[in-house]
């Protein structure tokens, strides 16, 4: 991640334009929704990844799809039928995923009978109207897959925030020993120890383990709201991705 794409995934202020609503405003055509677009798609590659390895398919041949599958999605196919009111870019795709998936059947099928290709088509999904024709291979558990492992990658990505800020802050050893106490992992050392090792009050532990939870929950704010179309979508999208990881 650049430091302009932290800086910017970072600030909890005014929500636009964020990456997907700029996608959204222009259909992807301008240089900057297409650099958009980019960022968010190197940001969430690992989730299509996962699906795709989640059905069955070798790591290379995984890795090959989806490479291949994200070409197809920064060539700006798919974004004819995508309005701010068509969904989160989770939903989208996830729905692009499958279009993706279902022509690639289609062609391989049409090549065993030596028929025709019909035309690529990678569509919008939406919430309300995904409009999906989604073959029986794709499973449930894939989809439960995706989710989390999207959840996954927003923690990730707001950690890996949240450490370049400290860093910058000099207090980059302090986040190494501090970090646990911000995710759920089970401390190595207790709040006592992790005083001793940085030589401060347990006092002072405490309140820098508040400070850094407080700013790093603003920073998965931030980064889940460049991934819907509206500011009042934030708080559901949180809720839904909190759900997930607590369904792992």
């Amino acid at each position: 991640m650049s430091a302009d794409s932290s800086s910017q995934t970072a600030d909890p202020g005014a929500f636009a334009p964020t990456r997907w609503t700029l996608v959204l405003r222009t259909r992807g055509d301008s240089e900057e929704a297409q650099a958009a677009l980019g960022e968010l798609c190197a940001a969430y590659w690992d989730p299509v990844f996962r699906f795709l390895r989640r059905e069955g398919r070798g790591e290379d041949a995984a890795r090959e799809l989806a490479q291949d599958f994200f070409a197809r999605v920064l060539s700006g196919r798919g974004f004819a039928g995508a309005a701010p009111e068509r969904g989160r870019f989770r939903s989208f795709l996830l729905g692009a995923l499958k279009h993706f998936l279902g022509d690639l059947r289609d062609r391989e099928r049409a090549a065993k009978r030596g028929g025709g290709v019909e035309p690529e088509r990678l569509e919008t999904a939406t919430d309300s109207h995904p409009g999906l024709e989604v073959a029986a291979s794709e499973s449930p558990a894939a989809e439960s897959a995706f989710d989390r492992q999207w959840a996954l990658a927003v923690m990730a990505r707001s950690l890996a925030v949240l450490e370049e800020e400290q860093a910058r802050s000099g207090r980059g050893a302090a986040f190494a020993v501090l970090k646990a106490w911000l995710v759920g992992d089970a401390p190595a050392l207790s709040q006592s120890e992790a005083s001793h090792q940085l030589g401060w009050t347990e006092g002072a532990v405490k309140v820098a383990v508040h400070r850094m939870r407080r700013r790093f929950r603003e920073i998965v704010r931030a980064e889940v709201a460049q991934t819907v179309p509206a500011a009042s979508d934030v708080d559901e999208e949180l809720r839904y991705l909190v759900d997930v990881l607590s369904a792992g």
